[in-house]
């Protein structure tokens, strides 16, 4: 019998972390084993149990149970009560069995510190084949057959990139990981580098090569310990086994990889950022052209690209471009790995080949939204990115499509929201991300962001004035037109989608002074029905600043001039009794 323990960051925040050591100091009748995250984040932790070739999955495992749970396994009950109430729901299975898994196909399958495990599941075999067999122009023309484009969020042709690099002369070159993963709710490349470095490190081992770079850097954050300390014992076991350093598998090619640790400021997403911050410098994007492939890192050629672009590579090399290029739409290849997060039922890591709509991942996917209340609307491509309405919920995920919606594919978050979301904060929120993270390189972002955003704190505290719609939609294309970078001119997004999509619900704070979604502080007030009260005590035992009163089984009373309106008395009650 074997025991895995998924170990995640998701995992090990639910509790995965004790799990697996009661298992280790307790177990004499198992194998105990971790693996990375499969994605399910939502039924974290996750204890795989295989025996005689079958494996059986339990979900949401509790530290608690684990004496009860562990005797099961050891006389082999698999139809305990207690097992069967944990196990994998018929329901949940769909959430995977829904999925194409490229990127993340070994992800919580294997020992994500272990090099024999990927090995066994096929590793390093597409590394192999391209310096025994293959030439780097004939790797470039596999990507290029494939359609592979960067998952970072632009979109843009690998194999361009890849040959750009190639065609620069110069006797160093590099080739660049961006793992500097900041949109709020994305965490796709996390868990890639999480539960399955190695793949990464061929991804990059097999770009380097096509493009003759000698040195690999994966620019990291620093708030990604796990993952950092994880490629850290990759890197290690492929240098002990060959796959890095010099003359790599007696082929001649040479590459060495090391990771930077960056100190997590959002405009390092963008490449010539990231190129300053591994020079030392501040993260500040320079003017294109040049481009990288012909001066980036040291004003030396380079070609970067995100996580999930190098983790789809070896796939690539091993089964032909045809193979990806079969899948997704004629404009977007393959599959696209999305954080599902937000006000979802099963939230977590979907990987689905392009042309799915956005219904599918949601609803399908997803399992709806959470408490079964009404869809509003999901949030594209994290700060820089844009929100898609209920009308437009069976738009085609690709990039054409989702452009033209405003939104962007972007890296791949995917932010979901409810009735109870009010539209307007939620583009003051990602505006506050953005004017925050500015590098303050160009007036526009740099000053155009703060006057966004105090036009917003104003509509949304009720202090919204006459023609403050127009006047943001003025800043909005100001900064769109004149910002430096692609960070800068997709700042806006948020606050343009919004105003297309819910126009009424900006009006209805600045000329009505009401927010329809009954969320902003300054525009509601929180009453109980004393119809629908029934005097359990739970809102006034959740209230932090005891502003609601009342005895047992008879009506309670908010107190309006103590109350906070944080909201958690509504969120408590059962009966629908407080109401906005």
């Amino acid at each position: 019998m074997k025991i895995v323990v998924g170990q995640g960051s998701c995992g090990i925040a639910a509790g995965a972390g004790k799990i697996y050591d009661y298992f280790k100091e307790n177990t004499s009748f198992a194998e105990i084993s971790i693996t990375g995250c499969i994605g399910m984040c939502y039924l974290e932790p996750i204890v795989d149990v295989i025996h005689d070739g079958i494996k059986r999955t339990y979900c949401k495992v509790s530290a608690d149970i684990l004496p009860e749970f562990s005797k099961a396994l050891e006389e082999k009950d698999f139809e305990n009560e207690l097992l069967k109430k944990y196990e994998l729901k018929d329901e949940d299975k769909a959430f995977l069995e829904k999925q194409t898994r490229i990127a993340l196909r070994n992800c919580g399958i294997i020992n994500p510190e272990s090099i024999d495990d990927y090995i066994q599941a096929g590793g390093y075999k597409a590394l192999t084949k391209v310096l025994e067999e293959m030439t780097p122009e004939q790797v470039i023309e596999v990507i290029k057959t494939s359609g592979l484009a960067g998952r970072g969020g632009a979109g843009f042709p690998t194999w361009f990139k890849w040959n750009a690099a190639r065609q620069s002369q110069s006797e160093q070159k590099y080739l660049i990981c961006n793992a500097d993963e900041g949109d709020p709710g994305a965490f796709m490349d996390r868990a890639v580098i999480e539960s399955d470095p190695h793949n990464l490190i061929e991804g990059m081992l097999i770009g380097a090569y096509a493009i003759g770079a000698s040195e690999a850097v994966v620019y990291v954050r620093a708030e990604y310990p796990l993952a950092i300390v994880r490629l850290t014992n990759a890197i290690k076991q492929a240098e002990e086994r060959g796959f890095l350093g010099n003359n790599i598998a007696g082929s001649g090619f040479s590459c060495k990889m090391r990771i930077k640790a960056g100190a997590g400021a959002f405009v390092c997403g963008e490449e010539t950022a990231l190129i300053e911050s591994l020079e030392g410098q501040r993260g500040m994007p320079r003017l294109k052209p040049p481009f990288p492939a012909q001066k980036g890192y040291w004003q030396q050629p380079s070609n970067i690209n995100n996580v999930e672009t190098f983790a789809n590579v070896a796939w690539i090399l091993s089964n032909g471009g045809e193979a990806f290029a079969a899948m997704g739409t004629e404009d977007s290849k393959g599959t696209k790995v999305f954080a599902l997060t937000g006000k979802i039922k099963r939230g977590g890591l979907v990987e689905i080949p392009m042309g799915k709509t956005l219904r599918d991942v949601i609803f399908d996917i997803g399992g709806g939204i959470r408490n079964n209340k009404e869809f509003k609307a999901v949030q594209m491509g994290g700060p820089s990115g844009g929100c898609i309405p209920t009308e437009l919920l069976d738009t085609v995920i690709d990039y054409k499509k989702l452009s033209a919606t405003g939104a962007i594919m972007g890296s791949g978050g995917m932010v979901v929201m409810d009735e109870t979301t009010c539209m307007v904060d939620m583009a003051r929120f990602f505006l506050d991300f953005t004017a925050k993270e500015s590098c303050g390189k160009c007036i526009h972002c740099r000053i155009g962001t703060k006057r966004m955003l105090e036009i917003l704190n104003r509509i949304v505290n009720g202090e919204g004035r006459d023609g403050d719609i127009e006047l943001l939609e003025e800043l909005c294309m100001t900064i769109k037109d004149g910002a430096l970078c692609g960070l800068g001119q997709t700042a806006p997004n948020p606050v343009l989608t919004t105003i297309k999509y819910f126009r009424n619900e900006y009006e209805a704070h600045i000329y009505d002074k009401k927010c329809p979604a009954g969320h902003c502080a300054s525009l509601i007030t929180y009453q109980i029905d004393a119809d629908k009260c029934r005097g359990c005590t739970l809102c006034a035992r959740q209230c932090p600043v005891g502003a609601i009163s009342g005895k047992v089984k008879e009506p309670h009373v908010i107190d309006t001039e103590k109350c906070i309106k944080c909201g958690k008395c509504r969120e408590s009650c059962k009966f629908g009794a407080i109401h906005v």
